[in-house]
């Protein structure tokens, strides 16, 4: 699977369920639906041999030690960067990787501007790494617990502060539709570091923010899975996201990575069959796209 505008290949993060953990019988079941590309967390010395054997690329891998890496404590970050680096080194067998993580901090209860300080510290210890290794990072912004460069502020500071090519964006666009940031205007900005992207959207909800707004959960009503009341992540699809416009800038650009599914959508996670049909919807989707 491709997609239409840009021929980018098309696959999936790999998730938690068990039958995704059966890592055999999810690579024959991506192989015989057409994916290309399998992403992986940390395992890659037990993955990656596997799916470079079977003919997928690998899209991703989770970058080993995450909170280390922002830690006030200068001996874990030094530890941090050291383990890392040697995951990289052992990574680059497989080819050309990116290296994926959240920039969440050890200690979310320190202000942003000093726990940004030490995320700097680390990833510029980290660059030489990553170049002499031909991989990438590429940070989700995802705004979790703490949570650094979830924004333009903060992909923008932290792209100027670690000027390194090593350091990247995984293009999400589900995570800036739910915190009302244009994805499109994002994407213009940060296309020529987007080293990786998710297939991955938001369905947004305008009775529900009217009725319960976007601060406090409500007190009668359930919350939706994989969201809040206002919002919720969807198979691309099923929300607004105008992936047709994504590819196309992505394509102007010179993109040469690709797109995989992250399967967060309450109407498809839970079951073997309901995770299949969803990852494979979405895909569906955007190769036409």
């Amino acid at each position: 699977m491709k997609t239409r505008t840009g021929s980018f290949p098309i696959g999936v993060r790999r998730g938690w369920s068990d039958w995704q953990k059966d890592l055999s019988g999810m690579i024959a079941w991506a192989k015989e639906s057409g994916l290309e590309v399998v992403d992986i967390g940390r395992d890659t010395e037990i993955a990656g041999q596997q799916l470079v054997d079977a003919g997928l690329r690998i899209g991703s891998v989770d970058l080993l030690e995450w909170e280390g890496m922002i830690s006030a404590d200068k001996g874990k970050r030094a530890d941090a960067v050291a383990k890392n680096s040697e995951y990289i080194k052992s990574c680059a067998a497989y080819g050309s990787m990116n290296h994926f993580l959240v920039m969440l901090p050890e200690n979310k209860d320190l202000p942003r501007s000093e726990n940004f300080g030490y995320l700097v510290d680390s990833f510029n210890q980290l660059a030489p790494a990553l170049e002499q290794n031909n991989a990438r990072i590429i940070v989700e912004g995802w705004p979790g617990p703490g949570a650094l460069c979830c924004t333009p502020e903060g992909y923008r500071a932290f792209l100027k502060e670690c000027p390194s090519k090593a350091m990247g964006v995984n293009y999400d666009p589900s995570h800036l539709i739910r915190m009302g940031i244009d994805p499109i205007r994002f994407l213009k900005e940060f296309v020529g570091q987007v080293y990786h992207v998710h297939g991955k959207d938001t369905e947004l909800f305008a009775d529900n923010l009217y009725e319960y707004g976007h601060e406090q959960p409500p007190t009668f009503a359930k919350e939706m899975g994989f969201g809040s009341m206002a919002w919720r992540y969807t198979i691309p699809g099923h929300g607004v996201t105008s992936w047709t416009q994504v590819f196309s800038i992505l394509k102007e650009a010179g993109y040469k990575g690709c797109v995989s599914i992250e399967l967060e959508d309450m109407n498809f996670n839970g079951s073997e069959a309901g995770e299949k049909q969803g990852i494979l919807a979405g895909a569906k989707f955007l190769e036409g796209c």
